[in-house]
């Protein structure tokens, strides 16, 4: 337990909750509505207030829920400022002071073992000299201080001196001279410090209407609690992103609660380490072809591309009798993961009853960089929540695809795309899915088998790079990659022997052992090629990871050619589909 002694304000944050209320609202002549504001002396025009305690004494409730000793330099004052704070339709505005009122100091009389300047407090010159003139006549003292950009020279001495520094804007280390201690950047994303990242988020079903600026306080005020109790830092970051999640306008977690659910956490990862080893104990049906990807497809087949072609294409693979024998894993689209069987029930259930796993492809398609030819993949907006419904739905796994279509692809692109893929994959395992994250060289290009090998491996390097600067669980993530063989456009085409050779020592150079598994698409090869290839990769095999297929077009490539549309054709389609099935369960077996 240790003595801290708390600097800030105590803030009293009114919110006026508007949504229930409408007659607040006059419409003018050009149909705007406006809040009526004008206050009488004996009306105030809101619906519903809700008074709390805001600034240190959030500070003071988390630092004290650790068991610390808490004292305020404010203790027994009146709340120093209030703020008032519209609340609409999980919208805020503020009616605030222009300036925060003095922060109080009272030089302790004992020796306390951390000062911790919170965030609310309002940092003069004055305030600055007295914590430095404390702090020169107790050197066993060490100092917490939620800086601010723009700071003074005593301002900045305050922040040299101290052992942990927060932020929330574009303050950054370097911008402070000297400084050697731990700086914690917040912001409405993630808590970074020292390079240790953890993604945090706010819903309006968890946090209510609290602002980002009480949000910010709870995230500070847990990774100093639990830091000041020998924490290391990620579980710091761990047990402040639970709490922030969980907060509400009147409580933040006890410790008894937060540790509680940090197990609970680490126990969901094990299940999702289970999840990802069952998906990669057999092959995987890659059935999510995206609406322009689908309608191309049956374009070419002159095939009506409406929702009830749609449905019976994909039913007739997941009908086809044996399915669970070669595949352990589904990869759906959304509207298929919500169509029914001929059963009646939703295609997720019918897939989980064959004891079949579901997964969802989850990104949004292409999209280019400014001014450039080469793209970045769409769908980190919302994802979140998407994913909360995808798990409600049953679905346990996730795919994202990054194409690389420029050969070779620039820095830029490859990090911004892996950097995308990471934060999908960390979203996904925080909604207890697990990700699969799919970067593909494509084949329809015209380079060699060496250059695909070389730019395989530098994007390989850089996801893994992405994904453990997001504390992505690796033991429970798949990767989904392009075999390394030359474009198709390129003058000499690669023999299956050198696409398993030049594959299999990309992957040992450049893919962690702790890596749940390793899937491969078949990426415009032929169906016979996608198969030959997959041979002789696992021919250099064993690897540090399973090994296994998750193919689109090489698996249903020839049912669609008998199908045609016609669905009295669906059996022969099966039987086409299921040879196909066999022959790369077969293989998966090393000759």
């Amino acid at each position: 337990m240790s003595k801290i002694l708390v600097v800030g304000n105590v803030i009293k944050d009114v919110y006026l909750n508007l949504d229930a209320e409408r007659n607040n609202f006059e419409t003018d002549d050009a149909g705007v509505n406006w809040l009526d504001l004008s206050f009488d002396g004996s009306k105030h025009n809101f619906f519903k207030r809700t008074a709390v305690f805001g600034g240190v004494k959030i500070s003071q409730q988390i630092i004290e829920s650790f068991h610390h000793k808490v004292k305020l330099t404010a203790e027994g004052q009146p709340a120093s400022d209030y703020r008032y704070i519209l609340c609409k339709d999980h919208q805020i505005a503020y009616l605030a002071p222009d300036e925060h009122k003095k922060t109080i100091w009272q030089a302790p009389i004992e020796t306390y073992d951390w000062i911790y300047v919170d965030r609310s407090a309002n940092v003069s010159v004055e305030l600055a000299q007295n914590i430095l003139a404390y702090m020169a006549i107790s050197p066993r003292t060490r100092l917490a201080y939620y800086a601010h950009a723009n700071m003074n020279s005593i301002e900045e001495s305050l922040a040299r001196v101290s052992m942990l520094v927060f932020a929330d804007d574009s303050l950054k280390k370097q911008d402070i001279p000297g400084y050697q201690g731990l700086f914690c950047h917040i912001s409405m994303n993630n808590i970074v410090i020292e390079g240790v990242e953890q993604s945090w988020r706010q819903t309006p079903t968890r946090t209510g209407l609290m602002t980002h600026l009480t949000l910010y306080s709870v995230i500070a005020g847990t990774v100093f609690a639990a830091l000041t109790d020998g924490r290391n830092i990620r579980d710091a970051l761990l047990l402040a992103k639970i709490n922030v999640e969980n907060a509400t306008l009147n409580t933040i977690l006890p410790l008894e609660k937060l540790d509680q659910m940090v197990m609970e956490y680490q126990k969901n990862l094990k299940n999702l380490r289970l999840i990802a080893d069952s998906i990669v104990s057999k092959g995987i049906l890659a059935a999510d072809e995206s609406g322009g990807s689908i309608h191309k497809k049956f374009e070419q087949a002159g095939i009506p591309d409406d929702e009830a072609h749609r449905r019976d294409y994909r039913n007739i693979f997941f009908t086809t009798k044996e399915l669970e024998k070669y595949v352990s894993g589904v990869i759906l689209f959304d509207e298929t993961a919500r169509q029914r069987a001929d059963d009646g029930s939703n295609f997720v259930d019918f897939l989980t009853s064959k004891g079949i796993i579901p997964g969802i492809k989850v990104d949004q398609g292409l999209a280019n960089f400014p001014d450039s030819d080469e793209k970045y993949t769409k769908g980190l907006d919302g994802l979140p929540e998407r994913l909360e419904e995808y798990h409600e739905m049953g679905l346990r796994f996730a795919k994202w695809r990054a194409a690389f279509e420029v050969v070779p692809p620039s820095d830029m692109a490859i990090q911004k795309n892996c950097e995308i893929l990471a934060q999908y994959a960390k979203d996904c395992q925080d909604a207890l899915i697990v990700p699969i994250v799919e970067p593909e060289v494509v084949h329809d290009g015209n380079y060699s088998v060496e250059v695909c090998a070389e730019v395989t491996g530098k994007i390989l390097d850089e996801l893994f790079r992405q994904l453990v600067k997001k504390h992505v669980d690796l033991s429970a993530c798949i990767l989904k990659c392009n075999m390394v063989l030359a474009g198709k456009q390129h003058i000499t085409q690669s023999a299956p022997e050198e696409v398993g050779q030049m594959t299999a020592a990309t992957l040992r150079a450049h893919v962690p052992a702790e890596l749940a598994g390793v899937v491969f698409l078949s990426g415009g090869q032929g169906v016979e090629q996608a198969t030959s290839n997959l041979q002789q990769v696992i021919n250099n095999g064993p690897f540090p990871w399973p090994v296994t297929f998750s193919f689109a077009r090489a698996l249903q490539g020839p049912a669609l050619d008998v199908w045609q549309g016609n669905n009295e054709n669906a059996e022969r389609a099966r039987t086409a589909f299921h040879t196909r099935l066999v022959a790369n369960a077969d293989a998966l077996i090393k000759r």
